[in-house]
């Protein structure tokens, strides 16, 4: 070989060395740099990293704030399937386009613009026979998830029994069906509720037997059509109020007698209220539950319901009951590492324990909060009462509900107006009738695991991921309730706030013009009574 050949071989090979060494040193900075970050991380953050997390329940509204929790705080996750369904003539796709328009999403914007290609729609429906779920998707969710968290429930009240059946028990079952076929699974959280066992008066952390099992139950809503159905529901219901605690009971029941070894716990919150914390304070999107009750006495519509002050109030903020969610699933899968066949863990995720709040203080503060932020919705003066008594609550009802509901809608069609507030009383009523039940009920709830499963987390996970009720001012967090209301909920601009102001000025001397005229009439009649009686 010419020594010029051989000089430039040397030179090529001494040239491949350096670059192979430059690339190896490039490689093991990397290394070490994402070995660091790693390090920087929280243990429920390290946790999260690389998961394929299959969701039910997403565009709900503690779905939402779960979804948005995820994506903002534990960046490293590499998937989130999102059960989705099309609706009111929207496919898939532009439903979770106009789920991230939501306000409720801006700092995930702001902080991790770039979270879209994570979330992977999977078109299905809980009310379907497997779920809905193409041959595709299915294989696709088996093959990479290993977190899964089934939220997903039709959560009205008054619910034909059948599609509540249909939607929160079958539905259920179909999410442990396919769950036991994921290769790679390492934890489930089913999401109950505090009240699936409200017939009962003390709650623990543990399952309860039902004096129906769901294959009769089944058998017997198929032999009646649904007007027979909704008749013989109350007598099916039993002790329990609503198609709703019944059914998510039932639920519970196919989790325990189909869990065949799976990392499994159940996750049962109270009464989910706004944000108290983050994204944004105060948010929320529905008139559930208290909500309704708040927004209908702070617009002047309603004005008594059936409701025990001294009863304990069992509500929970979205942005913690998500924390306390997202550990439950690690803690989960931690247990299931160390003990498999160990029993189920559930999760009673109330406020009644270690933080409680009575309905009479809620609606006080709510009141006093109220005046600072009044509605520019409001059609008359804020002025409620409650009462123990569902007979006196009747009476009220008649004097402040309906007689003005009549004598309004009278007036209207003289004018050549349509009737409205009759019809408007007539679902307020239908709504707090069903509410009533847990305004004048008390249930004593145990909360040792949710308890326990603070005191796991580190103090960076505590910070991230607060759920600790125990440190919740209810003074701040109700004023802000009543402001979220009236900025996300009724999309009522703070701009607003002065004119609204003094609208409810207005409202108030009528109110009292009002009282004073009503008072003078009684006070006439019963005068020209004693005084015909008399003579």
């Amino acid at each position: 070989m010419p020594d010029q050949i051989k000089m430039d071989v040397v030179n090529k090979c001494a040239s491949t060395d350096n670059d192979m060494s430059h690339s190896n040193r490039l490689s093991s900075f990397s290394s070490l740099t994402s070995n660091m970050s790693h390090l920087k991380l929280t243990e429920l953050q390290r946790f999260y990293t690389g998961a394929n997390i299959f969701i039910t329940g997403g565009t709900g509204f503690m779905g939402k704030m779960l979804l948005e929790k995820l994506l903002r705080t534990c960046t490293g996750i590499e998937n989130i399937y999102l059960l989705i369904r099309p609706k009111k003539n929207k496919d898939i796709h532009t439903r979770i386009d106009e789920l991230f328009d939501d306000l409720l999403f801006e700092k995930l914007k702001n902080e991790v613009p770039k979270f879209r290609h994570k979330l992977v729609a999977i078109n299905g429906d809980c009310g379907q026979a497997g779920l809905g779920i193409s041959l595709t998707d299915r294989q696709t969710l088996m093959q990479n998830v290993n977190i899964v968290i089934h939220a997903a429930a039709t959560v009205r009240f008054d619910e034909k029994l059948k599609l509540a059946i249909s939607i929160n028990v079958h539905g259920t079952k179909d999410i442990l069906s396919l769950c036991n076929e994921m290769k790679h699974l390492k934890s489930v959280i089913h999401v109950s509720t505090a009240y699936s066992n409200c017939h009962l008066r003390h709650i623990e952390e543990k399952f309860y037997q039902y004096p129906i099992q769901i294959d009769d139950l089944e058998n017997l809503v198929e032999k009646f059509d649904d007007e027979a159905l909704a008749e013989l529901t109350p007598r099916i219901l039993g002790n329990w109020p609503n198609t709703y605690a019944f059914t998510k009971a039932l639920a519970e029941d196919v989790v325990r007698r189909n869990c065949k070894k799976l990392p499994l716990g159940i996750f049962r919150p109270a009464i989910v209220t706004s944000s108290a914390k983050e994204p944004v304070i105060g948010w929320i999107d529905n008139l559930y539950g208290p909500t309704g009750v708040v927004a209908g006495a702070g617009t002047g519509i309603l004005r008594t319901m059936h409701c025990d002050k001294d009863i304990n109030a069992n509500i929970v903020p979205v942005d913690y009951t998500v924390n306390a969610l997202i550990a439950s699933v690690w803690d989960v899968a931690k247990a299931h590492e160390k003990h498999p066949a160990e029993e189920i863990p559930i999760y009673n995720y109330v406020s009644s324990v270690e933080n409680p709040i009575t309905w009479g203080d809620f609606t006080d503060l709510n009141i006093n909060y109220g005046f600072e932020f009044p509605f520019s919705s409001a059609i008359w003066y804020l002025s409620f009462r409650m009462h123990r008594s569902a007979a006196i609550n009747s009476l009220y009802m008649l004097f402040l509900h309906f007689l003005p509901a009549l004598l309004i809608d009278s007036l209207a069609m003289i004018v050549g107006q349509k009737p409205r507030l009759l019809k408007i009383y007539k679902k307020v009523h239908k709504f707090s009738n069903v509410i009533s039940f847990f305004c004048t009920n008390e249930w004593v709830f145990t909360n040792n695991n949710v308890q326990k499963l603070w005191l796991k987390l580190d103090e960076s996970d505590q910070k991230l991921f607060d759920f600790n009720l125990k440190g919740l001012d209810w003074f701040e967090y109700l004023r802000y309730y009543i402001r979220g209301m009236r900025v996300y909920l009724m999309k009522d601009d703070l701009s607003t706030l002065e004119a609204s102001k003094r609208k409810w000025n207005r409202f108030y001397w009528l109110h009292q013009l009002l009282k004073l005229f009503l008072a003078a009439t009684a006070l006439y009649f019963v005068g020209t009574l004693v005084y015909n009686f008399s003579h």
